[in-house]
């Protein structure tokens, strides 16, 4: 694939994020042991997708919009779908009550704590194997690791999923890949996989809650 920028512009905008907004990638870590938490108690999912909605809305202005578009103007199109993910979480989850968590023992459950494990330790410490040390590297915040965090929380849905919500995670989890192999970041594989796999397990989640509800009816 053909890209407008090389190798080092595209890690230098890694960089120039990372180096300027720290140490928000901490604050960042907190969030999401706040999402953790209050999914695990099953409690307070406006606060969940409030969160949720912030690193979508954070992702497509800070890193999109202000530090990827002046190298690549395809970065505008990326925030701008960014900003529309983080109104769909607020609307669904906020405002129409269709999103809420809990974590439970089975397939959905330990599958979203794999993805979400991935994207917190598994993700930076296999970039850090390849040499993709900090700031040169995709930190919590930035578009990858985050969005495998949000597919991790979407396992966790305890009633049917709105795939609305998940059509903008699920197009980046191919566009990311895709740009990020084309760039070396090998641990981006987990991007694609963490895609197709949620995808598969909300389908499967959304008809088992069907049928239930067809069964009390």
């Amino acid at each position: 694939m053909n890209t407008p920028f090389t190798v080092e512009q595209f890690l230098d905008v890694f960089r120039n994020y990372n180096t300027s907004v720290f140490p928000m990638q901490f604050v960042f870590y907190l969030l999401c042991i706040i999402v953790i938490f209050f999914a695990v108690n099953n409690k307070s999912h406006k606060t969940i997708n409030s969160i949720l909605s912030f690193f979508w809305l954070w992702m497509g202005v800070v890193y999109h919009i202000i530090y990827f578009s002046p190298i690549n103007k395809a970065a505008y199109a990326f925030g701008t779908l960014f900003i529309v993910q983080s109104i769909l979480i607020l609307y669904f989850g906020v405002f129409k009550n269709k999103l809420s968590f809990g974590f439970e023992k089975n397939i959905y459950g330990f599958t979203g704590i794999l993805l979400m494990l991935y994207a917190l330790i598994i993700y930076p410490f296999i970039g850090y194997m390849l040499g993709h040390s900090y700031p040169y590297s995709p930190t919590l915040g930035l578009p990858c690791p985050t969005t495998i965090f949000t597919l991790g929380v979407f396992l966790w849905s305890d009633k049917k999923f709105p795939l609305t919500v998940f059509i903008i995670p699920f197009v980046w989890s191919v566009i990311g890949f895709v740009a990020a192999m084309n760039f070396g970041i090998k641990e981006d594989i987990g991007l694609l996989a963490s895609g197709v796999l949620t995808l598969i397990m909300l389908i499967m989640k959304n008809k088992k809650y069907a049928d239930v509800n067809l069964q009390q009816n």
